[in-house]
């Protein structure tokens, strides 16, 4: 049990941080699902600039002080922002009576059969409150591919909409290649289906556009000369135009 100290006149308790483990360095991930984690973060820093929120993979929740964290594969917190000194031993993971809130959306991914995804984890983030459930089952280990689970009252209920209302965002299936591989990837996206770009990705549009402008200008320079050489043909000076 973490110790408890007091921090008011009125008898009110906090757990004591320095008593907690915030990090143990141990490696818990593979490949496929670190990289998916690194698409679901980067993505939403990159689009969601005037927002203020709080996205992060594999950092601890501790949401009741008898009880050890839980580590979900990413999660989202909005309104709110790691404090500037992060390093400090209550800033270092999530504590939800440090931000006043649990996030918003939790997401896990699964990778065996032993997670249990669909038992203890989704009743902790049931009691926890967290608006949004998402369990992301790339080999279908458990079934599908994919669930999302909406807190309703007091208890989840698996939906069928990827739509998340209540943080405007949604969620989708997109194939095609991030960080130099191809695969099916889980992603945020728009209500129009359109997904957030990464940072890379807002780099290639705009370069994609730099060189659309230059060819245009070079397609109009083009005619313009070839306007040029006709009129000359037909004893017309385009300069005197």
């Amino acid at each position: 049990m973490v110790e408890q100290v007091l921090v008011s006149d009125d008898n009110f308790y906090i757990p004591d941080a320095s008593k907690l483990v915030t990090e143990d360095d141990t490696p818990v991930d593979n490949f496929a699902s670190a990289k998916q984690q690194r698409l679901l973060v980067s993505s939403l820093y990159s689009s969601l600039q005037n927002q203020t929120f709080l996205a992060a993979a594999n950092v601890g929740i501790y949401h009741i002080y008898k009880q050890p964290p839980i580590v979900p594969d990413v999660f989202v917190s909005f309104d709110v922002q790691v404090p500037e000194n992060w390093w400090d031993k209550n800033n270092r993971c999530y504590l939800v009576w440090e931000f006043g809130k649990p996030p918003e959306v939790v997401i896990e991914i699964v990778s065996n059969k032993i997670g249990d995804e669909l038992g203890d984890k989704l009743k902790t983030y049931e009691h926890m409150r967290v608006s949004y459930y998402i369990v992301y089952d790339p080999t279908q280990q458990l079934g599908e591919k994919l669930r999302i689970y909406q807190l309703v009252g007091r208890r989840y209920q698996e939906i069928s909409e990827n739509w998340l209302e209540h943080i405007e965002l949604g969620l989708t299936l997109w194939e095609g290649e991030f960080e130099g591989r191809q695969d099916t990837w889980l992603r945020w996206c728009y209500q129009d289906g359109t997904v957030l770009p990464t940072g890379d990705e807002r780099a290639q549009t705009a370069e994609q556009q730099v060189e659309d402008e230059k060819q245009q200008k070079e397609q109009a320079l083009s005619r313009a000369e070839l306007l040029a050489e006709k009129l000359r043909e037909m004893g017309v000076n385009p300069d005197d135009l």
